[in-house]
Order: structure tokens, then sequence, then C-alpha cells
């Protein structure tokens, strides 16, 4: 018998986990679920990879199929408020999944399509919706959706709704739900604003921790690659090469340099799509669709991606640009060794980004170890690195901003020389003009007068 079956689940659901390929339950399944099941609320630090979803879709189907109560018109039961358009996707199809031998209606709401379908299937009200602040609003206020009788609310990702700029939609979306109803908070992070906002919209939490915040997946094999700016393509392209390398997931920093990536992998006749926000839905669905089916071994993409994608089999994930935040990298390698599996991530660092590399491995409280088994090692970057670990300048208030300079001895002084050393050129040039002198200060002279401001008389025509 599934280890699911201490829950107390519905036979339906435990035989849909069955069919799913589920046999034990992941730690924060084994904390969340039974609590979950009796209507309590929840705090949930917990990263990605751990089994979240599972964790409150399987006791949200359970208490909804338990208590059968028709939605009414344009009304939902149960809310999943989550950052991403593939996100939201991924959470309904583990409803599906989870859901397949229970009557459930469901809905999904996300901008970059059309409306018209997410308003057709909203008309006879649904018990469960997934959906993304912006679209979801959007409908709200036309009033094709109504929130007046949800039962349970589930805030996922919401750091990450936070670094979207969401959280005010957030908060207009909350100040729609009713007061009785059971409410979710999961995040992979805990910054003081989405704290804050746990202590207003939760009543009388349970916190779990799935994982220490900002730690790597243990079965990850990590290094880095120190290159020089310029190698970065050439690197990539004789990584791809590698036999393990069976499907890899690479990330940018931005959607032009993705797609940059993906030209030259192209051009190499490596097989990949790019996936970020400057694409339409439909693109990024069929990107993400090859890169599933294996017809593109190589899926490039922007942090978007970092929370929102669900493969199982990715063998590698690659850094081409380290990221600006430290905890972003915690979420991009986790999207390998999944469900058991061993992964390996890659991080190609330039000199510009030693900086972003120690914040990194401080987040992480561990070093990378650095791969020089290639033909593009860059000895110089690694000498930096190494003379870069020593401890924080006191007085020093906000790391993250440090880290994302490049180290001291590389900053672009030459661009803008000191004003004093100007000066002592000037005074050292006989043919230079003499600087202007400057009139001592009056002490007895009045106040200037404002200048008269010459107002245009608006006519009526």
């Amino acid at each position: 018998m599934s280890g699911f079956s201490a829950f107390d689940l519905l036979p339906p659901i435990l035989t849909a986990i069955q069919e799913a390929g589920y046999s034990d339950p992941t730690p924060i399944q084994t904390q969340a679920i039974p609590p979950l099941r009796l209507g309590r609320d929840l705090l949930g630090i917990a990263q990605t990879g751990t089994g979240k979803t599972a964790a409150f879709a399987l006791p949200i189907l359970d208490r909804l199929a338990r208590r059968r109560v028709k939605a009414g018109p344009k009304q939902t039961r149960a809310l999943i408020l989550t950052p991403t358009r593939e996100l939201a996707a991924q959470i309904d199809t583990s409803f599906a999944t989870y859901g397949r031998r229970l009557k459930m209606t469901r809905a999904v709401i996300y901008g970059g399509v059309g409306q018209f379908t997410q308003v057709r299937n909203m008309g006879p009200g649904v018990d469960i919706l997934t959906a993304t602040p912006g679209r979801l609003l959007d409908l709200m206020n036309q009033g094709h959706v109504k929130l007046d009788r949800l039962e349970i609310f589930v805030l996922d990702e919401a750091d990450r709704m936070l670094d979207m700029g969401f959280i005010n939609d957030i908060r207009r979306v909350i100040s729609h739900l009713p007061v009785e109803r059971q409410t979710l908070l999961f995040s992979a992070t805990m910054p003081d604003e989405i704290a804050h906002l746990a202590q207003g919209l939760l009543s009388d939490p349970l916190r779990i921790e799935a994982t220490p915040p900002a730690t790597t997946v243990e079965r990850v094999e990590q290094k880095v690659l120190f290159v020089e700016k310029g190698d970065k393509r050439a690197v990539l392209a004789n990584l791809l090469s590698q036999e393990d390398l069976t499907r890899a997931l690479v990330f940018t920093r931005t959607k032009h340099g993705a797609d940059k990536v993906v030209v030259d992998l192209n051009k190499r006749s490596i097989e990949a799509e790019a996936i970020h926000g400057g694409k339409s839905q439909g693109a990024r669905e069929r990107a993400l669709g090859r890169f599933r089916s294996g017809d593109a071994r190589v899926l490039v993409a922007t942090d978007i991606a970092a929370r929102g994608i669900d493969v199982s089999d990715i063998s590698h994930v690659i850094n081409f640009d380290l990221p600006n935040e430290p905890e972003s990298y915690v979420h991009r390698i986790g999207r390998t060794a999944r469900a058991g599996r061993e992964g390996i991530a890659v991080s190609l660092c330039d000199i510009t980004e030693v900086g972003l590399l120690r914040a990194i491995e401080k987040t992480i409280r561990i070093p990378i170890p650095v791969d020089t088994d290639h033909p593009h090692h860059a000895q110089a970057v690694a000498e930096i690195r190494e003379s870069s670990h020593q401890p924080a300048m006191p007085g020093r208030s906000n790391p993250r901003a440090a880290a994302s300079r490049p180290p001291r001895e590389f900053r672009n002084t030459a661009a803008r020389p000191r004003q004093s050393q100007n000066r002592s050129e000037a005074r050292s040039d006989p043919h230079a003009a003499p600087a202007p002198s400057r009139p001592a200060p009056r002490t007895d002279a009045k106040p200037a007068a404002r200048p008269f401001r010459n107002k245009t008389r608006r006519t009526s025509p």
C-alpha cells in the first residue's frame, strides 16, 4: 500500500497517486497534508523540487470532494495564485493528475492569450481555479470572476511574486476574499514584506520548513568554469557536446541574451529553443513542448522559468550568465535532480561576475568546485576569485548590491577621471586656459529675485 494511505485521503485520490507512480511522501507532504485536511492555515518555507504542489493539491482535493458544494456562476471554491503562466499550467496539470478519478471542475487563467476560453470556463463556476495575478484582476474587474464564496486560498511562490512586482496586485485580490477561508502561503525565502503579508493574511498558521532557506539540492553536482566573456559561447557548445548531457536548461540574464545564444547554437547544429517573457504564450508552450519531447535538447531561458518548468529528466543546468540575485541560483539548479534523480549544475563565470559568484557561495555557505579541465580556462579570473575570498568590509550594509559590481581592480576608472586630477593636469599645462576665478561671497547681498516667468494665457478656441 502507498505511504500516502496514512493520510486517510479518499480512495480515488490514493488510486490516482499510485497510478502516477508515487509511493512515498516527501517531508513537506508529511508535515503539511494532515493539518491542511483539518482546515489549518499554513505558512510553508519550501524550495522548488520538494513536492510542494502535491502537499497542497492533495488535501484541497480531499476537502472539496468530501464537502460536495456546487460553485456558483463565475465562482470558485479554491484559488491558487501563482506568478507565471508556466507554473499556473503546471499546477493545473497536477490537480488534473491527482483528481482524475474525482468529478472536479477546473480552470486556469493567465495572460498572453485571449480571454474568451477562460471567460467561458468560468461561466458556470469551477471547483479549482489556478491563476496569475494580472489576468485574474482583469477578469474580476470585468465581472467574469467572483471570489466572495471562496473556501481555500493558496498564495504560491510568494517571494517570486514580490520580485516580479505583483505585491500590489496580490493585495487587491486579497481584498476581495471572504473573511472565513483557509489560507496557505508558500515561499522559498521569507523577506520582510512577505513576512508582514503573511502576518495579516494567515490566522494562527502552522509554520513548516521543508529545507533551510537558500540551501541547494544535495544531489546536484556543482562546478564553476572561469572563462573570458568572449569565450562563453564556445565553452557552452563544448559542454553541450558531452555524451552524458541528455537534456540541458541554460540560463541567461536577459531576453536578448537568450535569443542570441539560441541563434549561435542553431548555427552550430545544436537544436535549441528560447523561453522568456518577451515571447507569446503560444511560442513559449511550443518551445517547452519541443524540450519535453526531446526534439530540442537545449532550452535557453531567463529566470522567469526558474520556478515554472517541471521536466523530471533535465540532466544539466548551465548558468551561461550568473544571476544577480544569489537566491535565484538555488532555484535555477533546482530544475535538475528532480524526482530522486541526480543532476549537474555548471556555471560560466567571467571577470565581471566574480562578485556575483562570491555572493552565491556566501548564500549557499559552500565554495563551488572549480573545473579547470577545459581549453578556455581563464587563470586570471580564477586568481581574482581566490583573492576575493576574504571577510566582508565592516559597515557594508548591502552585500547583494556589492556583489553585482566587479572587483575593484577591474572597475573602469579611466573613463571618469577625478576632478582633482583634471585640475592638476590643467595647472601643469602652460597652454591651458586659466580657470575662471570664483568671486568671494558677499555678506551683505540681498536674496536674488526670482526670475519672471512668462505665462501665456490660454484662450478658448
